[in-house]
C-alpha cells in the first residue's frame, strides 16, 4: 500500500483531503516559501508547492507527496498571508467590489518510481461591496492572519462573496477535484 503525505500545516488542506477518504499523514516540510507579491502567481504557487512536495518526498522516498500553495492574486499582485489585522482590512479594501483569481499549485512526487505531476487551478471570486462596518463585523467572526488574501470563502461568505466561478474547494486552499484525479492516476482511487 502506497503511503500518502500531505506536506503542508493547513488545517483546511488536511480536512479536505480527509474528505477524499485516503488514510494520510500530515509532514510539514520545513522550507522557506516564497512569497514576493510581484511575482506571477502561478509560477509562486507552482515553485512553493513542488519546494513543500521535494522536501519531505526527499526524507519519504517510497510515499506518494502532495504538496499545495494557495493565493489570491488581484492588479498584478499576490495577496498572501496578511501579517496583522491592519494588512487584513487594507486587502479585503483592496477585495471589495472587485473579482479576484485564486491560485492554487498542486505537486505530486514519488521519488521511487520517478513519479512528478505539477498542476495548477484557478477559481475567480466576486466580492460584494465591503464598507467598513462589514469589514470589521467579517474580521471579528473569522480568523484571517492565515489565509491568503485575508479572507476564507467557507467562513461567513454572506458578508463578503457575491459570487465565483471554478473549484470552491480550490479557494479554500485544495481543489479536490483535481486531487482525486490526480491521485486516482497515481494509483490510489477512493
Amino acid at each position: 500500500m502506497t503511503r500518502l503525505l500531505l506536506a503542508s500545516a493547513s488545517p483546511r488542506r488536511r480536512e479536505l483531503l480527509a474528505q477524499l477518504g485516503y488514510a494520510f499523514e500530515v509532514v510539514v516540510a520545513e522550507v522557506t516559501e516564497h512569497e514576493e507579491a510581484s511575482t506571477d502567481p502561478r509560477v509562486m504557487v507552482a515553485h512553493n508547492s513542488a519546494l513543500k512536495a521535494d522536501w519531505v518526498a526527499a526524507r519519504f522516498p517510497d510515499a506518494l507527496v502532495i504538496g499545495a500553495d494557495t493565493t489570491v492574486f488581484i492588479d498584478g499582485h499576490a495577496l498572501n498571508k496578511p501579517r496583522d489585522g491592519a494588512e487584513a482590512r487594507a486587502m479585503l479594501r483592496r477585495l471589495s467590489g472587485r473579482t479576484h483569481t485564486v491560485f492554487t499549485g498542486l505537486a505530486f512526487r514519488r521519488l521511487a518510481d520517478g513519479l512528478k505531476i505539477d498542476e495548477g487551478i484557478a477559481s475567480e471570486v466576486d466580492f460584494k461591496v465591503l464598507d467598513e462596518p462589514t469589514i470589521e463585523a467579517y474580521l471579528a467572526k473569522v480568523h484571517t492572519l492565515d489565509k491568503a488574501g485575508g479572507y476564507a470563502i467557507q467562513e461567513s461568505p454572506e458578508l463578503i462573496v457575491a459570487a465565483f466561478r471554478g473549484s470552491l474547494t480550490n479557494i479554500v486552499g485544495l481543489p479536490v477535484e483535481a486531487t482525486k484525479q490526480i491521485l486516482t492516476r497515481c494509483g490510489l482511487p477512493a
